[in-house]
């Protein structure tokens, strides 16, 4: 890619009735253009501050600013170091709850919401989320879940990919809904609430989830929304309850 984006000089005077922006405001909405447009493609890597400060014929903390707003929109990312720099994030579900996954992070971190609440949330967009992958899934996808089911199957409880596992079903079913915005949600909350992080993990515990999960699988193999919402129903449910009394135990003050 070129290094220079806009070589614009000096802005233009306004139209006639036109707002006038703010060099700010105008950098990043040419950068955040650029980026929309395919101008400025996934991974590239941005012009240097000096550099775009050139460009735009503005100062570098005017692009600092404008880079920190684009940074906080999930359009690009900044790396430290030597070899790092801006560069232009993937605009995608992915990339979207990554956003809400860190302002949900926040929000639990500050007290503002509890695990509760995100359970009751997970379980409203997974229900839907199983139902329409029963309707949408094709044989790669459920191949994808058979992979993860005898990883699954192969690990124990202590095993430290066992979260990690769990978190990549569940996210894998929101992700063959075939509703982007739907999987990006359940990506935020399950990423963040990390369910199985809440449990008090036992054998008996995992070959109950391990069970859940095959008929969840075996309902979207049979392309039976019903069965797909009973099953994911039954098995968040379940967690739900664990998760609760796991956390009350805790919470027990010895006498």
């Amino acid at each position: 890619m070129s290094n220079t984006i806009f070589d614009r000089g000096s802005p233009q005077p306004p139209i006639l009735g036109q707002k006038v922006l703010r060099p700010r405001q105008q950098v990043e909405d040419a950068l955040r253009k650029a980026v929309l447009d395919g101008q400025l493609r996934t991974g590239d890597r941005l012009p240097s501050e000096t550099e775009l400060a050139r460009q735009f014929s503005v100062s570098r903390p005017t692009i600092r600013e404008a880079l920190s707003a684009l940074e906080s929109q999930g359009l690009i990312r900044k790396v430290p170091g030597a070899g790092g720099g801006s560069f232009v994030q993937a605009v995608d579900h992915t990339a979207l709850g990554e956003l809400v996954q860190e302002s949900m992070h926040n929000l639990l971190r500050l007290g503002g919401v509890d695990i509760d609440e995100i359970a009751m949330v997970r379980q409203y967009l997974e229900v839907p989320s199983a139902k329409l992958a029963a309707q949408n899934r094709t044989e790669q996808d459920l191949e994808d879940l058979h992979v993860l089911l005898t990883e699954q199957k192969n690990r124990t409880v202590d095993d430290p990919m066992i979260a990690e596992l769990d978190a990549q079903f569940h996210i894998t079913i929101a992700r063959m809904s075939g509703n982007r915005i739907l999987a990006s949600l359940v990506y935020a909350l399950h990423r963040e609430s990390e369910p199985v992080g809440y449990l008090d993990l036992s054998p008996d515990l995992g070959r109950d989830t391990f069970a859940q999960h095959q008929r969840i699988v075996k309902a979207i193999a049979d392309q039976d929304p019903d069965a797909a919402e009973h099953a994911i129903t039954e098995h968040l449910a379940y967690l739900r309850a664990h998760i609760r009394n796991h956390l009350d135990a805790r919470t027990v003050v010895p006498v």
